[in-house]
């Protein structure tokens, strides 16, 4: 888990009565580091302002028996990767990005926080049984092609709901020549396709990763037993895409959606004609997507190169290390210091502005502009809360290049720089270790062991926090058909975790559940008025801001639901977007369709998400009619449910709506919760 979404998961599991989790758990204090002047000084500061949260964390940890990464000790995903993640493990975490221990052979699924509480009550985990899409890699990567470049051409692909609903297997004989990390990378973003997760065959790859990170003992038992760690012969895939990376071209995706792909060598162009600012203000490499050893050393090399050229940065530039082990291999190796020179800042490990923890200076809000990153998610507003800046995902060494060059227009592969002495010159593709030739330095020890008698251990929280709330249990199902309900908003296109409970400012809430449910879909466009937060009150027919109008409604006790359009709630794991609209009276998501994690965290808070038996009636429903939800005395797997839509004018149109609730998921709706019906079952 980490710090942002463990907050929630340990309330609700403090709120379940157990006495210890019952498989091995980890908490990761990664998500609520703001960047700002630099690593130590942003550490600091982090400390010093989350001192309750990361308190909370620790005890609960100390009493639950959850061992506890400290703040600084890195991003949750890497951290994995280095310690946990394993060759046939079947491992969950409480964010969408967890598939990264993909890269080490692992099924690694990323879940809300109700979820792990589940698997730290000791409850079978259950996952609707996913399809297999086969990526099949022949060739090789060479030159200024990276592992990054795999998943951008995948992402372009299928786009950011392709993958929804199967696991991602990625094989064939050009997976030789990916490096562990880099296997993780692709693994990693899979989650922008919406995959389950993705998984690569244990190789020797894996094998030199295993030895160099201290775990000889796991690679010699995993030789043993290779056979079970690749595919099987014959074995069939529900969708095959083939990428010969021989031919593969760096590439660039974005802006404002991770699947808009094009080759490196092209995006300047397109720039120019969709009229996307070709300036790039600052280039920011790390990010659990692209942290590791080999990152840091391939934008290091491009780097120094500029240096010896009397060259630095055009563009601000920032580096996240992945771990404190990353972070102080590179100072010791040289990178870091070569990265420095070049006009970097290297921030804390941590997530920073990957997930808008970030206090950016140089822009005002509203000014259109282009940064370059080497992270996964580049929507709307979601690194520096400006919705003018076009984010752009790509490779840690071509954010370095471009960064250098300072222009989308820059083609590392072709194009010429200008040294200080007036020649041209070439950067040349990087080529370095994948791993330090030198044992990794471990850097500090940030790690706190549960201890063996946790019996005196308090868990302390004020009830006057701002920051943390212990959970009241949601009220049950009645019984009774949905009646009447009004509509909160009707969104109107892409509507991602982000755009239902925003990150940045709004993480130290994450464990207040009511505080933070003012941030509830102010992202989300209304199809009334093209507006964000703004939403016509039912009743006094004024226009306010989204949680204003459901607070409102909930005082008033008038019941409420949301309609959506395609892939809602895709992005993060965060459950606050299900636990939000629960709080404030919802009852229902109808949609096109939904992401997978979202629509389960949903159904664990006991709301209905539920999807149009034919997407065009999305069509039919207007913001100020009325539904009522008619069979859910009958709820049974597989049978839809009738809606009735109220028109102002009097007439009414009766649809069709489908569920996937299981006889287990129908049951939390019964109860009011998942954990409601934990408890029940424990009495």
């Amino acid at each position: 888990m980490q710090d942002a979404t463990a907050q929630m998961a340990m309330l609700q599991f403090i709120s379940s009565g157990l006495p210890k989790v019952a498989v091995p758990s980890t908490i990761h204090c990664d998500h609520l580091i703001e960047a700002q002047l630099g690593g130590e000084k942003d550490l600091r500061r982090a400390k010093d302002i989350n001192q309750e949260v990361y308190n909370f964390l620790a005890t609960a940890g100390a009493k639950y028996g959850v061992g506890f990464w400290r703040p600084g000790s890195g991003i949750i995903h890497q951290i994995i990767l280095e310690n946990y993640a394993y060759p046939g493990v079947l491992l969950i975490g409480t964010d969408s990005h967890t598939p990264n221990g993909g890269g080490l052979g692992g099924i690694c699924i990323g879940v809300g926080g109700a979820d792990a509480v589940d698997v730290m009550a000791g409850i079978p985990w259950e996952l609707k049984c996913p399809k297999v899409i086969g990526v099949k890699l022949t060739g090789s990567l060479s030159g200024w092609t990276s592992p990054k470049d795999v998943i951008l051409k995948v992402a372009g692909i299928l786009t950011v709901k392709g993958g929804t609903g199967a696991i991602v297997e990625y094989h064939g004989p050009g997976i030789d020549s990916i490096s562990c990390t880099g296997m993780a990378t692709i693994c990693n973003m899979g989650a922008e396709i919406g995959a389950t997760t993705s998984v690569f065959p244990y190789n020797h790859r894996m094998k030199k990763y295993l030895n160099k990170t201290g775990r000889a003992d796991i690679a010699i038992l995993a030789d043993e037993f290779k056979d079970h760690l690749v595919p099987d012969p014959g074995c069939h895939y529900d969708q095959l895409i083939e990428i010969n990376l021989s031919e593969l071209k760096p590439h660039i995706n974005g802006p404002f959606t991770p699947d808009l792909a094009h080759p490196v060598a092209e995006v300047g162009t397109v720039a120019e004609k969709e009229g996307w600012p070709v300036d790039i203000r600052v280039g920011l490499i790390g990010s659990c997507t692209n942290s590791s050893y080999e990152d840091m050393g391939r934008s290091a090399a491009v780097a120094k190169q500029a240096l010896a050229h009397g060259l630095k940065c055009k563009s601000q530039f920032t580096i996240t290390p992945g771990s404190e082990q990353i972070r102080a291999t590179i100072e010791r190796d040289g990178y870091a210091q070569i990265l420095r020179d070049v006009g970097g800042i290297v921030l804390a490990n941590a997530c920073g502005p990957c997930i808008g923890q970030w206090d950016r200076k140089d822009i005002k809000k509203g000014e259109k502009n282009t940064i370059v990153t080497s992270y996964n998610r580049n929507f709307t507003g979601r690194n520096d809360a400006n919705p003018e800046t076009h984010a752009f995902v790509t490779s840690p060494e071509i954010v370095t290049a471009l960064a250098i060059a300072g222009t989308l227009k820059f083609n590392p592969e072709t194009d010429f720089l200008t040294g200080k002495d007036g020649k041209k010159f070439k950067l040349e593709a990087p080529d370095v270790d994948e791993l330090p030739r030198a044992e990794f330095d471990p850097g500090q020890d940030t790690y706190q062991h549960p201890p063996k008698d946790s019996s005196g251990q308090r868990v302390d929280v004020s009830p006057t926090s701002q920051r943390l709330q212990l959970l009241e249990p949601f009220d049950k199902w009645d019984g009774k058909d949905l009646e009447d309900l009004q509509i909160l908003i009707k969104v109107k296109g892409k509507c991602t975790t982000d755009h239902i409970s925003a990150a940045g400012p709004w993480l130290k809430f994450r464990g207040h559940l009511d505080n933070i449910s003012n941030n509830l879909l102010i992202g989300a466009i209304n199809i009334e008025n093209g507006k964000a937060n703004s939403v016509r009150n039912a009743v006094t027919q004024e226009f306010g801001p989204v949680p204003d109008t459901a607070r409102y409604y909930k005082k008033n006790g008038i019941r409420w639901v949301v309609i959506g359009d395609e892939n809602y709630g895709e992005g993060s794991s965060r459950e606050h977007a299900a636990l939000e609209p629960r709080h404030l009276g919802g009852r229902a998501i109808i949609t096109k369709s939904f992401a997978r994690i979202h629509e389960t965290n949903l159904k664990k808070q006991g709301l209905l998400p539920l999807t149009f038996a034919d997407p065009a009636d999305y069509n039919k429903i207007h913001p100020v009619d009325k539904l009522t939800i008619q069979g859910l005395k009958d709820f049974a797997p597989g049978k839809p449910l009738k809606c009735i839509i109220k028109h102002p004018n009097g007439t009414q149109e009766t649809i069709l709506l489908n569920h996937t609730f299981n006889e287990t998921q129908i049951e939390w709706f019964r109860a009011g919760s998942a954990l409601n019906r934990m408890k029940e079952l424990q009495q």
